[in-house]
């Protein structure tokens, strides 16, 4: 049995300078990265590296994979090859730890999925992925003028107040749907294709608000857009002005990315950690 695996990042489309940019990077485990082609045609490729098939078997994956250091190195070197290559050619990013059990499988993937990879790769030519997240934030909102208590009993002024800040949530949540009707307006006038994705909420939140500093507020809307590179700086401009005019409405506009979003459809493409077929 083999002691390597073959790890695949992503299906390129073959174009002038991807060798060259390929050639410097150093992939999964700082393996070098190279390009499997199908034998009856060399116009599209996986892209892929060796990786040791004591850490990428089934039984030693799934192990790593609660290891969040582990899997953070793993991620950063994946995302590292597919953005480098997206610079110079059109890329369908594969799911993160795809492996097979060698090259030779790995092209027998590739020539089964010719005609869904090429279909993949025309609809992505030239297009960019952006992420949209609406966070609200009712502790921005600026407070209302305070009213005289003298005459209140210290229970109907606590309920005064509880009804104060519910009212002031209620507006900036209503703030924040008409900021999302603005940015998928802006969406439908610019970009191609949208995918909603869950908010973030928990572990991931909390990384999020670490990220943007205190006062990050809580995640309403995450949205990926596949926009044209030609209708970025439109997209871009409109997505920033949807949060004018409303208190306690923060937009954050990420990217632009490799098309993550919308590469594949759930198990559609992608190994098993043994190299089982996918």
């Amino acid at each position: 049995m083999s002691d390597v695996l073959t790890y695949a990042y992503a299906v390129v489309r073959v174009a002038e300078g991807l060798q060259e940019a390929a050639a410097p990077l150093r992939g999964v485990a700082g393996a070098p990265v190279g390009l499997v082609t199908d034998t009856g045609d060399d116009q599209m490729g996986l892209v892929v590296s060796h990786v040791p098939a004591q850490d990428f078997r089934e039984d030693a994956l799934k192990r790593h994979l609660e290891d969040l250091e582990w899997l953070e190195a793993v991620a950063r070197a994946h995302h590292g090859v597919i953005e480098a290559l997206a610079e110079c050619t059109t890329v369908l990013p594969l799911r993160l730890a795809t492996v097979y059990l060698d090259d030779q499988r790995a092209r027998e993937v590739l020539e089964a999925g010719w005609t869904v990879f090429a279909e993949r790769l025309a609809r992505l030519s030239e297009h960019v992925e952006w992420g949209v997240k609406i966070y609200v934030e009712p502790s921005a909102v600026p407070a209302a003028p305070a009213v005289p208590a003298a005459d209140l009993t210290p229970g109907r002024a606590y309920l005064r107040n509880r009804r104060q800040q519910q009212s002031v949530r209620d507006t900036v949540y209503q703030a924040a749907q008409k900021a999302a009707e603005r940015v998928e307006a802006a969406g439908r006038k610019h970009a191609s294709d949208r995918v909603r994705h869950r908010v973030q909420q928990g572990f991931l939140a909390e990384v999020a608000g670490s990220a943007a500093g205190a006062g990050a507020g809580e995640n309403v809307v995450n949205d990926a857009y596949l926009v044209p590179l030609k209708r970025c700086d439109d997209f871009l401009a409109d997505v920033t002005r949807a949060a004018e005019g409303l208190d306690g409405v923060r937009i954050e506009a990420t990217g632009p990315w490799a098309p993550y979003s919308f590469a594949m459809p759930p198990g559609e493409a992608g190994g098993a950690a043994d190299g089982a077929p996918p």
